[in-house]
């Protein structure tokens, strides 16, 4: 398995202040679509061997034998019978071994290759592709059952998301490719996810259905969503030209750690951790993206900063246990992107607000949502523990260049922000005004410093109105990036 990693000094695996990093190539990337390791070319001892010239032959077998049996699929195009529902059922602990060319292949008939509940189940060496599974379901362990282990696997070209997730899954070493909707869907309706590894895999390509333009707003496209996932390692990935965001947290997430990575050239933003808790983001390699939505958003004449790496409504909270009890961003050098890192909280978005787009969802420090309503939530504690908070974010120690040449940009893609909207709605809401966008700037310990700036960089603060100069940027009352430089006639 080949892994991106940073040839950048200074990029240690600890947070220890030091200079600040200089620009440095990635020296090599996940290519596992273009070079995927080869599977057994002889069955196993004990396997059973799957014949591709008998339809429905991996399903029936699955049928027959006990769990914790080894299946080796012989090279070929395998299919399941004609019939819509029709999948593999496997029994816990199966393990399914593809020979060099062992292709199982839905045919635009069948919505999942894997479903069912058996743990601890494993696939290797095996292509998936041409499943239709529909909106906000996935191909792959479609169930999201427990403790699977994903290698070497090939998952494209299919509706829907490849692959779903469950507990203690790793995906390793795989290519989540041109698949309509997500690579990887990490959702578990009924019950916990946590202890999730996804490593080394390239990330491609994905939502060719363009779900964000057929349902505006959805949220619900890109290379890999996190939902509710407690616990992650996401590293050595290969994450690029996804149309919308590469990585998406979304809505009660903690603990996540997102290190080693390659993004670049994705539609919109390398990564978005939103109503989220407790992370690392460090050591990764982003460049060339949000160029086409950042552009679009530009040229409507939006002036929110659209950002390549958007941290909304998120940070860090120590009540919520975890590795970090702060959200740190640091040493990751980001370059031609459109814009960099934009730090939000929407003042109208919280438990119970029809405003709350995570609709139902209230943060991790209230058990019972319906509290978050008048008189309560006027009063402590509730009126700080129903909003998701952008607060004790750290960046630093990061890289950021921008050559707007590159980005063939006029105005607009040279932005860091800080700042929240004006309060308003609903009626009853205890956050009118600007008391939010005042505590996300000046109040919940969301820092920058000791960051190296390469190229014409502006600031934003407060709301999106407010458009800063370095020097107004560092100084009274923002007072950011302290002990950072800044060369803005460098250009890349």
């Amino acid at each position: 398995m080949t892994l991106a990693l940073l040839a950048a000094s200074g990029c240690e695996s600890t947070p220890d202040p030091g200079p600040g990093p200089t620009a440095g190539p990635v020296t090599s990337v996940a290519r596992v679509c273009a070079e995927p390791a080869a599977g057994p070319a002889t069955a196993p001892a004990g396997a059973v061997t799957v014949d591709p010239a008998a339809p429905g032959d991996l399903a029936a077998k699955t049928r027959e034998n006990p769990p914790r049996t080894t299946f080796w699929l012989r090279p070929g195009r395998h299919t399941l019978p004609a019939d819509r529902y029709a999948q593999v059922v496997p029994k816990e602990g199966n393990r399914y071994l593809g020979a060099p060319g062992a292709v199982l292949d839905g045919r635009e008939t069948n919505q999942y290759a894997f479903g069912g509940t058996a743990r601890d189940v494993t696939l290797r060496h095996l292509t998936v592709q041409g499943f239709v599974a529909p909106h906000d379901e996935g191909v792959v362990n479609h169930d999201s059952a427990d403790g699977w282990v994903i290698e070497h696997t090939t998952i494209q070209h299919n509706s829907g998301a490849g692959l779903m997730a469950g507990a203690r899954q790793q995906v390793r070493a795989s290519c989540l490719r041109g698949n309509g909707q997500y690579g990887m869907n990490a959702y578990k309706g009924d019950g916990p996810l946590g202890g999730l590894v996804v490593e080394g895999n390239e990330i491609a390509g994905n939502n060719t259905d363009d779900w964000e333009r057929r349902r505006p707003g959805c949220g619900c496209a890109g290379g890999v969503k996190f939902w509710a996932v407690d616990g992650a390692d996401v590293r050595g990935n290969w994450v690029h030209d996804n149309r919308g965001p590469g990585l998406w947290a979304d809505t009660n997430n903690n603990d996540f750690r997102i290190e080693d990575n390659l993004l670049e050239d994705n539609d919109g933003a390398a990564l978005i951790y939103e109503t989220s808790y407790n992370a690392v983001i460090r050591r990764n390699m982003i460049r060339g993206n949000n160029r086409v939505e950042g552009r679009r958003h530009a040229e409507r004449g939006d002036t929110f900063p659209h950002a390549t790496l958007y941290v909304s409504e998120s940070g860090g909270e120590p009540r919520v246990p975890a590795r970090t009890d702060r959200i740190e961003i640091y040493r990751n050098v980001l370059e031609d992107n459109w814009s960099g890192i934009t730090l939000w909280e929407n003042a109208d978005r919280f438990c119970n607000s029809p405003a709350n787009t995570s609709s139902g969802e209230c943060t991790l420090l209230v058990d019972d949502t319906e509290r978050c309503a008048r008189p309560e939530i006027s009063t402590a504690p509730l009126r700080s523990d129903c909003r998701w908070k952008t607060q004790r974010v750290d960046i630093h120690h990061n890289r950021f260049v921008l050559d707007p040449s590159v980005l063939d940009c006029t105005v607009r893609c040279d932005r860091m922000a800080v700042l929240a909207n004006y309060g308003t709605y609903p009626e009853w809401s205890p956050y009118h005004g600007e008391g939010v966008a005042e505590a996300i700037t000046l109040e919940q310990d969301n820092r920058w410093h000791d960051n190296v700036y390469v190229g014409p960089w502006t600031f934003v603060a407060h709301d999106p109105s407010r458009t800063l100069d370095v020097g107004q940027w560092r100084g009274a009352p923002y007072r950011q990036d302290a002990g950072s430089t800044f060369r803005p006639k460098d250009g890349g």
